[in-house]
């Protein structure tokens, strides 16, 4: 994983309350991610992750409290604002265009990004040596995938955005142990060269393995925060996440 970088967070969080209407689902969220990192969010189900990740890239309305990204505050920006500042998500269920072909899906990503030829080329070329299997499955439909390799369709989808923090929700949900072994070097990797990276993560040892820091929301709430080896040590964790009981 790439060093921890300058002290200040690329996204600061600041009492952040978000959910569906009348449904409050996040109540009052502090948390920090620091550029260069890999920042884990795990919790259990309906501890209102996907809710978090949707209130960061617009697709549901912040109600209250601050959310700075790079020291501008975009709580009340729309989903193609927070896109055009480097905030790319990628959702769980990968939300691929299934009759489109793998490169056709790929270029969606740059489109919003509205650069260049030569760096839309440049980007793709960094998609398939990051993810070779899809250079060999470029003109095959998304939908004839498999998962693996839609999930990698997916992610590169988000780099061809060019992102300045890349979100990725469930990255290793349904998939074979090999496939997440794929995926976790792909994500080391793309670390390694200074992306930031929001990951949720069902897999808790995944995630606290291979993140520099993390954060556990609880019904709404961050309950607990630190490095992920901390975190990974610590008995209530293992204990609520792990299934193993300290004696």
């Amino acid at each position: 994983m790439a060093d921890h970088a300058a002290d200040a967070p690329i996204l600061a969080l600041q009492g952040l309350r978000a959910g569906y209407g009348e449904v409050q689902v996040l109540w009052g969220i502090d948390m920090a991610v620091r550029a260069g990192e890999i920042t884990a969010l795990i919790g259990s189900n309906g501890a209102g992750k996907t809710t978090l990740m949707r209130a960061l890239s617009g697709l549901i309305p912040v109600q209250a409290g601050s959310f700075r990204f790079n020291g501008e505050d975009l709580a009340g920006a729309s989903a193609a604002q927070i896109l055009a500042h480097g905030i790319v998500h990628v959702p769980e269920g990968r939300r691929l265009f299934g009759a489109m072909s793998v490169e056709d899906n790929l270029l969606m990503g740059a489109y919003a990004r509205k650069g260049s030829r030569a760096e839309t080329a440049r980007d793709m070329e960094r998609v398939y040596a990051t993810f070779p299997k899809l250079f060999e499955r470029r003109n095959q439909a998304a939908a004839t995938l498999s998962g693996g390799e839609q999930q990698m369709c997916a992610i590169g989808r988000g780099l061809m955005s060019a992102p300045k923090l890349l979100m990725i929700d469930e990255l290793s949900l349904g998939l074979s142990p090999l496939l997440v072994e794929q995926l976790v070097a792909a994500l080391r990797a793309l670390n390694a060269e200074g992306m930031s990276i929001l990951l949720v993560e069902q897999d808790v040892t995944i995630a606290l393995d291979l993140c520099h820091a993390a954060f556990v929301l609880d019904m709404g709430r961050i309950v607990r925060s630190g490095t992920g080896a901390a975190l990974l040590a610590d008995p209530i964790i293992r204990d609520a996440y792990l299934g193993v009981l300290e004696d």
